[in-house]
């Protein structure tokens, strides 16, 4: 993971964890760890969907993260919730491929609502 997405991703889980301040009192330091490793994952395939400019390599990965989280009890909006922290923490940076990745992040987004409504 290229060290320049790691200002990003500090921001991102601290926008997270201040509308969720329940998430402190539930998993603690872990728990922001774990959020932070999450976001990783993240940009990652952010930078792969980015390489090859197909924002499908990125929506298919956040479906089938979504599926797996939700078939373990959480709620979509914990995931899209989060893609929303990545954006505003985007919106704030000087990232080069920042606008790049909001459009994957906004499709995906699109795409687990839609798949919601299935």
């Amino acid at each position: 993971m290229d060290n320049q997405y790691k200002n990003v991703i500090d921001s991102a889980v601290e926008k997270l964890y201040i509308q969720y301040p329940e998430l402190d009192t539930k998993f603690g330091e872990a728990g922001r760890k774990k959020c932070y490793e999450d976001n990783v994952h993240h940009f990652n395939y952010l930078e792969s969907a980015s390489t090859v400019s197909e924002k499908k390599v990125f929506t298919d990965y956040a479906l089938w993260l979504n599926s797996v989280l939700v078939s373990r009890g959480m709620k979509s909006d914990h995931l899209i919730d989060n893609f929303k922290c990545i954006i505003e923490a985007l919106n704030e940076s000087s990232l080069e491929k920042g606008e790049n990745f909001q459009v994957y992040l906004k499709a995906a987004i699109l795409s687990i609502e839609e798949e919601d409504r299935k």
